[in-house]
């Protein structure tokens, strides 16, 4: 058995190729080769939430789950470490510290649905959070698309000039603070990386042909994004059944009457293998939910691993 601790798996993980991990993956069938479960919420004394995600996919070949523990009352709310067996005969492998694992996995996955959903002459990515998904986020669709400017919008401005300041100095990039509307009115590529219960982002802000990602929420009774936004959207998610339990972003406004289940065009296998089209028209407001599913986790880890092997016996 291997053990890994987050720095480890950092150096085993290129973003560009986690990206086209992840798009392949979801390009094939997935209902015919991964058994993925929704995942298991397990609530902690009203304090928090243990996550449980398992996946076994044939086509890896791979067989996993993560276990995430996510507290309220903790400054590093979000803990996730990854078991990974041998699909042949079950033994464990590796034991992964799966914080960063968790964080490139899903800000690859909006980079798969961003390559597909995004205009082509996008040039501005504004960013909703200053935490790890934020930090993430920038690294990987930077690395994938040549952002000329990056905005962010912390709670808290003088969080949002620090942060700003602290990945433009880290990345050679031109990132820099604005706020919720101004954020969002420029930008050609939004991602919201918050721990928000309540909208961050309002449709009224958007201009036509953005692209958003939206990631943070991933309770039925959370959302980041007001249900003017999904009204004026095109709407794609990871899986339908994921989405249809689990995204409030997606299930509060069905509840008041503003979309329809009809609102959601395609799931991200039904998009990267061409069943189904992303954006049709330039002017069109795209929405990609991103909640985050066992697949990502196995196709990551598996990879880190691979790579581990790959150096090891070089």
């Amino acid at each position: 058995m291997k053990v890994f601790n987050d720095s480890q798996v950092r150096s085993l993980l290129a973003p560009a190729e986690v990206v086209n991990a992840l798009e392949a993956a979801f390009a094939r069938n997935v209902q015919a080769g991964a058994v993925m479960p929704i995942r298991t919420h397990v609530p902690v004394d009203g304090r928090g939430v243990l996550l449980v995600m398992p996946c076994y996919d044939s086509a890896v070949p791979g067989l996993g789950t993560k276990l995430v523990s996510v507290f309220d009352n903790v400054a590093k709310r979000l803990q996730a470490t990854y078991i990974l067996l041998d699909p042949a005969d079950g033994k464990l492998l590796a034991l992964m510290a799966a914080n960063y694992l968790t964080d490139i996995r899903t800000a690859a996955t909006s980079a798969v649905a961003t390559r597909r959903l995004a205009r082509p002459d996008a040039k501005v990515l504004g960013v909703f959070g200053t935490g790890r998904q934020a930090r993430s986020h920038i690294e990987v669709l930077s690395a994938i698309w040549p952002f000329e400017r990056v905005l962010v919008c912390g709670s808290k401005p003088e969080r949002s000039r620090s942060f700003a300041a602290a990945l433009a100095a880290e990345l050679r990039l031109a990132v820099e603070p604005a706020d919720a509307r101004t954020c969002a009115s420029i930008a050609d590529v939004i991602c919201t990386c918050t721990s928000s219960s309540t909208p961050v982002l309002e449709g009224k802000w958007l201009r036509p042909g953005t692209h958003v990602n939206l990631v943070g929420a991933f309770q039925p009774e959370k959302r980041e994004a007001d249900s003017e936004t999904m009204r004026r959207a095109r709407i794609v998610v990871e899986g339908y059944e994921s989405a249809l339990a689990e995204a409030g972003d997606l299930l509060i406004p069905m509840r008041e009457g503003v979309i329809r289940r009809e609102h959601v065009t395609a799931d991200l296998h039904e998009l990267t293998s061409g069943q189904r089209a992303g954006r049709t028209l330039p002017d069109q407001i795209t929405v990609f939910k991103n909640l985050g599913c066992a697949l990502e986790d196995l196709v990551a880890a598996t990879l880190a691993y691979r790579n581990a092997q790959q150096r090891a016996s070089a």
